[in-house]
């Protein structure tokens, strides 16, 4: 049986942390604020929603919005079932996704005026980050995020950005990761050889390339994969090999680009 609530940190992201809570009426509420910028998603049922003076009901697929240090509750509607997901997000991390998206200067994090949400977008990308956040590779996890951050903004604060077209620089990254695909790689370290931000770097890398960082170096993991298998290696030993996290990540990968398991592929390369 699932708990009703968990929770999910993760020392290598140490700007997000999330809860994710089965069933509310488990979890009740007095108001309290955090010193986080606080996000979550309605997924099932209805609960009653206050922030400040504002009382309101948020059923699923509403996201409410919650501003550092401002008073809100979330509690159960007459002990009917509801679930949610929680994102407690860092505000100086914030703000630096502020900054990267020209809002905001060196004002410090700019609070958000919206307090509830029906947009698809806001709740979509919620779900889509709680899956990102699970996945085993680093660089994965961290794309994830930063992508998700920019997209927030971006949202509560719409602008028109300025295309970054630097071939050079993201011919360096790519040069990088196809050298290095089969090591752990991290955001930070694409970041330095590129000379470019976490935002600027994914998104003009898929412009350039059609791919992510982490897409592309999964597809030259896969590639260096499918050599080892032909090569006589083992499924376990090609994971490793190629830098995947273990043979369960290789299997589920190689299912999804090519329709076939490593083991078929590899029957069929002897």
């Amino acid at each position: 049986m699932s708990e009703p609530s968990t929770f999910w940190r993760d020392p290598a992201l140490p700007a997000i942390e999330a809860r994710h809570v089965l069933d509310g009426r488990c979890h009740g509420h007095a108001a309290h604020s955090h010193e986080t910028f606080s996000i979550g998603a309605i997924t099932a049922g209805r609960s009653g929603y206050l922030n400040l003076r504002q009382r309101q009901q948020v059923a699923a697929g509403s996201v409410v919005l919650v501003n550092p240090g401002d008073l809100h509750a979330c509690n159960p509607v007459a002990g009917e079932p509801w679930a949610y997901l929680m994102f407690y997000v860092d505000v100086a991390w914030l703000h630096e996704c502020q900054r990267q998206a020209g809002l905001g200067g060196g004002r410090g994090w700019q609070p958000c005026a919206l307090i509830h949400s029906r947009a698809a977008c806001l709740y979509d990308g919620l779900l889509a980050l709680y899956q990102g956040l699970s996945q085993p590779d680093l660089l994965a996890r961290q794309q994830s995020l930063v992508q998700w951050g920019m997209a927030l903004v971006e949202h509560l604060h719409p602008l028109r950005r300025p295309v970054v077209n630097d071939d050079r620089r993201l011919g360096r990254a790519e040069a990088f990761i196809r050298e290095h695909c089969e090591q752990p790689l991290t955001l930070e370290q694409l970041c330095a050889v590129a000379d470019l931000s976490a935002s600027q770097l994914i998104r003009s890398f898929k412009r350039r390339y059609g791919f992510t960082p982490h897409a592309f170096v999964l597809d030259r993991r896969l590639q260096r994969a499918r050599a080892y298998l032909r090569g006589g290696a083992s499924i376990a030993e090609a994971a490793q090999l190629a830098g995947f996290a273990d043979q369960a990540h290789l299997q589920r990968t190689f299912k999804r680009h090519l329709a076939a398991t490593p083991g078929h592929y590899r029957a069929h390369h002897r």
